[in-house]
Order: C-alpha cells, then sequence, then structure tokens
C-alpha cells in the first residue's frame, strides 16, 4: 500500500546472521568465567539474611505466625534476595571485570559498615540499635532496574540477634568476597579479553567500512552494554584509540552523558550519531559521532538507522531487550542495505552458559513474584519454566536476528511442559494396556540416531526407597521417583536427570511411530555385545547415569541446607539413593549411529 512512499523513505533493511563472539575474560587465562560463575553462586551473603540469626522468642514467633498466614515471611524474602545479588554478581561479571569489582567493594564497604555498627553496639555505645534499610538492602545498581529492591521492612534490634554468629559469618563473607575481589581486580585493561575484541573491531570497522544504499561508507557502530560502570569503563578505554583513527566517541546513559565532540548533551549525541534519521539541519561545524556507547536507557523509542551495526558487549538475559535494541537501526528509513548483531559471549559453552546452578537459582527470584493464591508463590517448577523459556530465545536470537514479531512464532510456554509427552502416554496406555502391562521390566530397543542425538542410551529408571517427604520437597527429577537421563557412549551425560523434557524430546524422535526394528543396528548391536553376554559397555553407563542422580540429588539437599531449607531438603533416611540396588531399571533405547 505504501510502495510509493516506502521508495522515498527508504526500505526495510535485510538482516545478517549475528556474528558471535567469545572473547576472553583473562587474556593471561588464570580466570574464567566459569571457575568466577561458580564462586558466585557459592556466596552466602549472611550480611542480608539477619532473619537467619534472630533469638528473639518473641520475634520468631512473629516470624512463624507470618509464614502460616501468607506462607511467606522476611526470612523468605531475604533468601530470594540473596539469589538476586547472586544474579546482579554474575551480570556484572558478564558485562566487564571493572563493573564486577565496583560492586564487590560496594558489598564490602556495607559489611565493613554493619561490622562496625555491631562493634559500637557491643562496646556499649548504643544500647538500643536498630538494623534500618540502609544496613540490610544492596545499593541500586546503575542501569539495572531489574535488580532494584525497595520496599519496607520491619527493622530488626540487635539485642533480637545473635550477634557473635552473625559477626563470624559476615567476617567470613568478607574474606570470601575480597579474595575474589583481588583476582578480578587484576584484570587490568592489559588483560581484558573483551576490550581487546571490541578494539580489534572498532579498527576494523574504520578501516572496512559497509557501503550503503548511496554507495556511501558507513563506519557507525552502537555498542549496548547493561551498566553505566562499562559504559564508563569502555569510554575512558577507547578514547586513546578513537583518537588515533580518527573516530568521534560519545557515552549515553540514564543520568550522564560524554562526548569527544559537540554538546554534551543527550540529544545532541544522539543527533549527532544519526543526523539523517533524526533531521538535523547540517550548520558549520556540525561534526558526527561515529562511535556510541550506550546502556539500555536508548533501547526503545529511539531512531538511530544511519548506523548498520549494534554490538552487544553483554547479553541481557531477557529476549526482548536485544531485540529492542537491534531495533534502534532496523528501522524503515535506513540507507543501509542490510543490519547485522555483534554478540558478545561470556562462554562459547551454552550448556554452562544456560545451566550455571547459581543462575538457576537466582532466576527463581525473578518469577512473578506476586500473589498467585498458590500453595507456594516462587514454586521452583515455575521459576525453571520460565527460565527455559528465555533461554530458548536466548539460543534462537544467537542464530538470528529477530524482531518482537518473531517471537510469536517462537518457543511458547507450553514447549517447556511435559503435557506433550503425557497426552502421548495417556492415548497409547488406553490402547495398549494389557501388553504393557504384561512387557516384562528392562525391555529395551535399538534405534537410529537423529540430527539432535549422539549415540547413547536413554534409561528410564524408578527409585525403590523414594518416600514422599510432603509438597515443599525438592528431589533431583522433575518426574521423581522416576528418573530419565540420556547418556552418550563416551560417558558423557547429554541430558540429566533434571531434563526430563529434552530427554523425552529425544526419546520421541527415535522411537514414536517407528514400529519395526532396524534389523542392521539390531546385528551390530548383537555382534558388539556377543548375544548380549557383554553387557560391560551399558552396565559402565548405567552406574555412571547412577551416579549422576545421586550426585545431583546431594547438590540439591545441600543447596536446600544453604539456602535455609524452607522444607526443601528430602529426608536423608527415606529419600537418598545410596546405591544401584536402590534403582529398578524399567525400559531402556539404545541410540546407533546409522551409517
Amino acid at each position: 500500500f505504501y510502495a510509493d512512499e516506502m521508495e522515498r523513505v527508504g526500505q526495510f533493511p535485510t538482516h545478517e546472521k549475528p556474528d558471535n563472539r567469545y572473547p576472553q575474560t583473562d587474556l593471561r587465562g588464570e580466570l574464567s568465567y566459569q571457575d568466577l560463575a561458580e564462586r558466585i553462586g557459592q556466596f552466602t551473603l549472611s550480611v542480608y539474611q539477619p532473619s537467619e540469626y534472630v533469638t528473639d522468642a518473641e520475634r520468631l514467633q512473629e516470624l512463624e505466625d507470618t509464614r502460616k498466614r501468607l506462607n511467606f515471611n522476611q526470612q523468605d524474602s531475604e533468601r530470594f534476595l540473596i539469589g538476586m545479588m547472586r544474579t546482579n554478581f554474575l551480570k556484572r561479571l558478564e558485562s566487564s571485570a571493572h563493573s564486577l569489582t565496583l560492586t564487590l567493594d560496594r558489598t564490602v564497604g556495607k559489611i565493613d559498615d554493619l561490622l562496625g555498627k555491631i562493634e559500637r553496639y557491643q562496646a556499649g555505645s548504643q544500647s538500643n540499635a536498630v538494623l534500618g534499610e540502609a544496613d540490610v538492602l544492596p545499593d541500586e545498581d546503575d542501569e539495572d532496574e531489574e535488580f532494584f529492591v525497595g520496599g519496607s521492612r520491619r527493622p530488626y534490634r540487635l539485642t533480637e540477634l545473635d550477634l557473635p554468629r552473625w559477626r563470624l559469618d559476615l567476617q567470613r563473607d568478607k574474606a570470601t568476597l575480597e579474595a575474589v575481589r583481588k583476582q578480578v581486580a587484576a584484570i587490568t585493561p592489559e588483560r581484558d579479553g573483551k576490550l581487546r575484541e571490541i578494539k580489534r573491531a572498532i579498527r576494523n570497522r574504520v578501516q572496512s567500512p559497509t557501503i550503503d544504499r548511496n554507495g556511501s561508507p558507513n563506519r557507525k557502530l552502537l555498542v549496548f552494554t547493561t551498566f553505566k560502570d562499562t559504559a564508563e569503563y569502555l569510554y575512558d578505554n577507547l578514547s586513546d584509540l578513537a583518537t588515533e583513527i580518527g573516530v568521534n566517541m560519545a557515552m549515553v546513559s540514564g543520568d550522564e552523558t560524554l562526548a569527544t565532540v559537540g554538546a554534551n548533551d543527550f540529544n545532541a549525541i544522539l543527533t549527532s550519531f544519526a543526523p539523517v534519521a533524526r533531521n538535523r539541519r547540517d550548520a558549520p561545524g556540525d561534526a558526527d559521532i561515529d562511535l556510541l556507547i550506550a546502556t539500555d536507557c536508548i533501547s526503545e523509542g529511539q531512531n538511530l538507522q544511519d548506523c548498520d551495526t549494534v554490538l552487544n558487549y553483554d547479553i541481557h538475559w531477557n529476549p526482548v531487550r536485544l531485540i529492542q535494541r537491534f531495533g534502534r537501526i532496523d528501522r524503515i528509513g535506513s540507507r543501509s542495505q542490510s543490519v547485522r548483531m555483534v554478540n558478545y559471549w561470556p562462554t562459547s559453552d551454552m550448556d554452562v552458559y544456560l545451566k550455571l546452578e547459581s543462575r538457576v537459582q537466582a532466576r527463581m527470584a525473578l518469577a512473578d513474584i506476586a500473589a498467585s493464591g498458590d500453595e507456594d508463590p516462587f514454586t521452583e517448577a515455575d521459576a525453571q519454566l520460565e527460565l527455559n523459556f528465555r533461554d530458548e530465545q536466548l539460543l534462537k536470537l544467537r542464530d538470528e536476528a529477530l524482531t518482537i514479531d518473531d517471537l510469536d512464532d517462537g518457543p511458547v510456554m507450553s514447549d517447556f511442559t511435559l503435557d506433550h509427552f503425557l497426552t502421548q502416554l495417556l492415548r497409547y496406555l488406553e490402547a495398549n494396556k494389557d501388553a504393557l502391562e504384561a512387557m516384562p521390566r528392562g525391555v529395551y530397543a535399538v534405534a537410529p540416531s537423529e540430527a539432535d542425538s549422539q549415540p547413547g542410551v536413554i534409561f528410564f529408571l524408578r527409585q525403590r526407597n523414594a518416600a514422599y517427604a510432603g509438597p515443599r520437597q525438592r528431589p533431583a527429577s522433575p518426574v521423581h521417583p522416576f528418573y530419565f537421563c540420556y547418556i552418550q557412549d563416551t560417558g558423557n551425560i547429554r541430558f540429566g536427570c533434571g531434563n526430563a523434557r529434552q530427554t523425552l524430546a529425544v526419546f520421541e524422535a527415535a522411537a514414536v511411530g517407528k514400529t519395526a526394528p532396524i534389523t542392521e543396528l539390531c546385528d551390530r548391536f548383537d555382534r558388539e555385545t556377543q548375544q548380549g553376554r557383554d553387557m560391560s559397555l551399558y552396565d559402565k553407563l548405567l552406574n555412571d547415569v547412577i551416579a549422576h542422580i545421586r550426585q545431583t540429588h546431594n547438590s540439591a539437599q545441600f543447596e536446600g541446607l544453604r539456602t535455609g531449607g524452607r522444607g526443601f531438603m528430602l529426608s536423608a533416611d527415606s529419600n537418598t539413593p545410596r546405591d544401584a540396588t536402590d534403582f529398578e531399571l524399567l525400559t531402556w533405547i539404545v541410540i546407533k549411529e546409522t551409517p
């Protein structure tokens, strides 16, 4: 309908495939993202959980009464706050070592302030000391509204708390944080792998600019980061390079702007960066900005399509925010033939990135915390559903430059539940009940590998000694007491007992609708096992799976203890699997590679 007008103002550009980069955290290799992330996941952060140290009987009863009435109290609030803080530490690590260092400094400073207050109280200078919000709530991180924690809380009096125990834990936390801070602070600009990578990208951009529809070179680059601290760090450490290669640079955040040319003003900077899109009337002395570093304060509502490249210096965990960033240049009126997105990921191992326990635990706190009428508004199943949903979108964004509309055709919540498989199972049970009841336990089949599967085995087990421990138990498997595990022939656990849906998806692709045996694969299996006389490989794989289940179960119990319990920990005497005799092999499927 608007062909003529589109021709006048310009077409939409085409999307190039995202360019994914994986720069090192530390060029010396002394620190890795995974190691630091795992250490962050172990932070106890007792400064944010005074409720764990309450000794006053009246206050303890008040906490218990509140939980009975609301199914949630201040102890629970503090526990989820700590999860959010771990997430914030992890996000800052992804952004820059500099950003994480500043947050660690602030946290250690808060611990020092609290230790000083306790010391003054114990010395008798404060007879009636009270903990206020400033003592036990984190500072707001600039440009990261997702983690702002506000609201009122009833303050504690120091007389109500076990100060010797809390003081000891605070000192331990301080020592832990200071040790990590020392290591992270050692990643100076000279050792910063991401900084080196972006310098190379900027230099290449200037030396080999893209050519727009008018035949003019375009060397503009829009760099997004979540945190103002990182934006300032980049501005400071890219200034020399910008001068060297003749690039005008600017930085914008929610409350500060910096520019090497022109007026140091928010709108003036954006107009200098995109003079055509923002209809600038050129005047003598007007100069363009080619490199703009920005926080998400400009990820919505800005026309910046003079630029054709967005570089995500860190990955926002909300996929919609990444699409909004890209939307600044993916706009009608662009004179660019195509637009592209460059992503800096903290690690190339996406399984590690998406499955870090610290990240999973922290995202529990980011699930919908509005009271829902359910028994527990913070159910782990709901949080895991939200996590899986966003992770699938992130993976899709890694391979495609999407729009908001594209996400409508992408993953939906039902993709992450077991409803699809349960429906199939019920239908099959209705049609084959007698045959299934007559089938012996341990029956197996051999199937060919598909595009998303590698040679291995899917084991379906039932834990014999499992006992129901109440609605708040935290089992290692979402279908407890059953366990589904997909292990490769190499011994690598492809999908563990916590990934029942993914395992069932592989099983479905390999087995559903396939009733005739594949003779060639069965013959090969018989030869390899000497007609079933040598099952050593499969015995080993089964034992590896059971060891994985026990380790996962123990980790779940440990996490329940570390986060304050709330009844999540299973009863050790009735639910802890001890060895292979505690499991019954229901069925298994061998996946073989086809010639």
